[in-house]
């Protein structure tokens, strides 16, 4: 069977791009769903998106101004540079004729242009769609919790063993239970014992998951066991805790704002798609 969308054909191949493109995210997303029936979605979709695409280009072709050479061959040339040279550039468009790689750049352009026009009128978010999100929302608006954390650590390289770097590790601890201060065993005992330790605040994936597993659960004034970590052995001291913090409506604002805008240019397009489609021939042959 081929697709043709008011009377364009439309490759498999086309399709298929589309279905490689979509299947990371698809597939961690639905990876409870039965295989067979999840690809048969998938193709569903890959399908519907391609169609949406065809009837873009469609519309933009019919309707929007041609974009001057001199503005077409600027975007060439710096999609160009972006891409790194001619191979990067055709590996890209899937050809090495310059002639066609420019019209897909010029119908780029097309498209975009008649996008913002659909959406150069739509309305400020009002003050109360505003406040209306920020309470419907204030987890994400939320900073994250923060620790101030030092360390000791010995790392296992090129230059020091596991069981060496073991040994000094667990010296450094032994030192630490008889009275000495950790600062001190700090600049004894670590490889990195800048700040004399101190990595500052840190929130959650900043640094490597079995370290946060530790000191993300630490009190405050409190030191680690001996704990490995892919870079090494580590004693942690956690300094002091910062609690999540709503932040104000004023100061996210403007993020609130922008979102809204996205929601409402969505929309727009969405529905004027939704008219295109219901207004095309879509066929199988």
């Amino acid at each position: 069977m081929t697709l043709f969308v008011n009377g364009e054909k439309v490759e498999d191949s086309l399709i298929q791009q589309e279905v490689e493109r979509l299947r990371p995210d698809y597939e961690r997303v639905f990876a409870h769903e039965d295989p067979a029936k999840r690809e048969a979605q998938l193709l569903d979709w890959s399908r519907e998106n391609v169609i949406e695409r065809v009837l873009i280009n469609q519309q933009a072709q019919k309707h929007t101004k041609q974009i001057p050479k001199a503005e077409v061959e600027t975007a060439f040339k710096q999609i160009k540079k972006k891409h790194g040279g001619d191979k990067q550039l055709h590996s890209e468009f899937g050809t090495d004729d310059e002639k066609e790689i420019k019209e897909h750049i010029e119908l780029h352009m097309k498209v975009k242009r008649m996008l913002q026009g659909l959406c150069k009128d739509l309305p400020q978010p009002g003050e109360d769609a505003v406040l209306e999100f920020y309470e419907e929302h204030k987890e994400q608006f939320k900073s994250a919790e923060q620790v101030r954390v030092a360390h000791i650590v010995k790392h296992i390289n090129g230059q020091t063993e596991e069981t060496t770097a073991q040994n000094l590790i667990k010296k450094a601890q032994n030192e630490f239970k008889k009275g000495a201060l950790f600062e001190t065993l700090v600049a004894k005992y670590s490889d990195c014992p800048e700040n004399g330790g101190d990595l500052g605040y840190i929130t959650r994936g900043q640094m490597v998951e079995e370290f946060e597993d530790v000191v993300f659960n630490l009190g405050v004034g409190e030191e680690s066991d001996v704990f490995q970590t892919r870079f090494g052995f580590h004693i942690a001291k956690l300094y002091d805790r910062k609690p999540p913090v709503l932040r104000s409506l004023e100061e996210v604002r403007d993020d609130i704002v922008n979102e809204l805008k996205e929601q409402m240019q969505r929309k727009t397009i969405d529905e004027f798609v939704d008219r295109l489609k219901s207004k095309a021939k879509i066929e199988e042959v």
